[in-house]
């Protein structure tokens, strides 16, 4: 029979010692993936919003993730009900929903999480890897029970309804985008602006008065840390490929002249 996994949910509200520190997988690699997930951090977020990630990526991700103690997060790439369902369907637990700025937002979320008649997710669990083609005993009727959400706060419209947004049966998190919401700002690329910093620390806030876990993206050490001391439960602090970005232009530092690199051949 199927090994039974935990959401992210529930990892939460297990974790009462410590935060999960997690980073994002944005290459579309399930061999990056694996070599992510068996690094031995909490949590790894596979992305399609801004990733060159499908629905047969997503999959040969998620099952190389498996293998690993570590807990798979999905992001979509809009909280739209029939990628939400395909993606529940190739086995994805918890499910990361971008640009959630209103109560109705996080409640066509939870809606499109949940089989009818709390939802509207489609029934395909006969021909899904989400119940393992009906191995899994009750899964129709345990369903919410196998999966959870978290919904992403990223404009300010978002930041003043996040009490309200926490507040939606069926979202179990919120995750704050602090480049996005920069942008709304009118404060582009500036994550670490003291507004910006400030309209997520008001999220913080706003979250835990819902009762809710708030998690946030911050890849400088000293920002991570300072959220992770404002009360941030969860927290992104890398990416496959910036590591790779800047690894790659590390060694071409040291080993490549100044000026030194070839020229491009041309037709």
């Amino acid at each position: 029979m199927p090994v039974r996994v935990m959401t992210l949910r529930e990892h939460l509200h297990r974790a009462t010692d410590r935060p999960l520190a997690g980073m994002w997988v944005c290459s579309g690699s399930p061999l990056v993936a694996e070599i992510c997930a068996g690094a031995g951090l909490d949590w790894v977020l596979v992305d399609m919003e801004h990733s060159p990630n499908g629905l047969e990526s997503v999959l040969t991700q998620l099952q190389a993730i498996a293998a690993y103690p570590v807990t798979s997060v999905v992001r979509v790439p809009t909280n739209d009900p029939v990628v939400i369902k395909q993606v529940l369907d190739l086995g994805a637990q918890t499910l990361l929903v971008p640009m959630v700025s209103s109560v109705e937002e996080a409640r066509a979320a939870v809606e499109a999480m949940r089989y009818p008649p709390r939802g509207r997710r489609g029934v395909g669990s006969a021909l899904a890897r989400s119940a393992r083609w009906n191995r899994v005993d009750g899964y129709l009727q345990d369903a919410d029970e196998h999966v959870s959400l978290v919904v992403q706060i990223e404009t300010m419209a978002g930041v003043e309804a996040a009490e309200q947004i926490a507040g939606v049966d069926g979202v179990d998190a919120v995750f704050v985008g602090p480049s996005d919401l920069s942008a709304s700002m009118g404060l582009l690329g500036q994550q670490a602006h003291p507004d910006v910093v400030a309209a997520v620390l008001r999220t913080f806030e706003a979250v835990r008065g819902a009762g809710k876990h708030v998690g946030v993206n911050a890849f400088d050490p000293q920002v991570a840390q300072d959220y992770l001391d404002a009360g941030a439960r969860f927290i992104l602090v890398g990416a496959d490929v910036a590591l790779l970005a800047r690894g790659s232009e590390a060694l071409a530092q040291r080993w490549v002249p100044a000026g030194g690199q070839l020229e491009r051949d041309s037709y």
